[in-house]
């Protein structure tokens, strides 16, 4: 079985695990939030819970959970620049947006999806098969070329992640710089330096997470400073340094 990570309590625990589509995480009861708010991390969810499916777009600030205390939701949450070809439209159409998938795919295929998905007693494997055949059809109308997109929207991922410039991320790909950045609003939502910030935050969350004080979070995650570190955290988190997990 895939190995699961678990926060929170027994009753309101979150759970996730690698999920059968490469590169995407199956998750329950929702993303961690901090202050009650899904903060940005460069990904887009097609999302399960209280009777209806929602997708997620590409955040670039803090968005509130949904539901109640106790309202229990599945989602699949897919790897950076991997959402388009599930969902059939560029990720800046969807960025800081969540939408009902009735404007993003044919309302009957819907209905028999959330008639599915209601039924079943285990919407997450579902979830995975529908976004599976998603993928494989959106391969299958690719122009010869074109079949090495995810391959390169992952390099463009692990070049910023790692800290490399613009310019160098581009060379990597075999893009000039414009191309890259209209590249990235199409995969990612948002250009590659939003992109690089919030891989960023990511890595720094992690890193508080698993109890590193925020002087060594913002050395390791690439940050000038603390300093650095914290006006990120408001600009992206919408909360003060102090509100991460982490000994501080």
């Amino acid at each position: 079985m895939d190995a699961e990570r678990e926060t929170g309590g027994p009753s309101g625990a979150y759970r996730e695990r690698a999920s059968r589509l490469h590169g995407a995480v199956l998750w329950t009861s929702g993303r961690r939030p901090v202050g009650g708010a899904v903060l940005p991390d460069g990904c887009m969810d097609v999302i399960w819970g209280a009777g209806r499916l929602l997708v997620a777009g590409p955040d670039t600030r803090p968005h509130m959970a949904e539901g109640g205390p106790g309202t229990r939701f599945t989602g699949l949450r897919f790897a950076p620049g991997q959402g388009p070809a599930v969902f059939g439209v560029p990720a800046r159409d969807l960025r800081d947006r969540r939408v009902p998938p009735a404007d993003l795919w044919p309302e009957a295929r819907v209905r028999e999806l959330t008639g599915r998905l209601a039924a079943t007693g285990a919407p997450g494997r579902l979830l995975e098969e529908i976004a599976a055949a998603r993928v494989r059809e959106a391969s299958d109308r690719l122009p010869p070329g074109r079949a090495g997109r995810s391959a390169r929207s992952a390099a463009i991922t692990r070049a910023l992640a790692q800290g490399r410039s613009v310019a160098e991320t581009a060379d990597g790909v075999q893009l000039g710089v414009r191309q890259l950045h209209r590249y990235c609003l199409d995969a990612f939502g948002y250009g590659p330096k939003t992109l690089a910030r919030v891989l960023r935050l990511v890595r720094a969350l992690e890193l508080a997470r698993a109890g590193v004080p925020y002087a060594e979070v913002a050395a390791r995650a690439g940050y000038a400073d603390q300093a650095h570190l914290a006006r990120e955290v408001r600009s992206l988190a919408g909360v003060p340094l102090g509100s991460l997990p982490g000994p501080g």
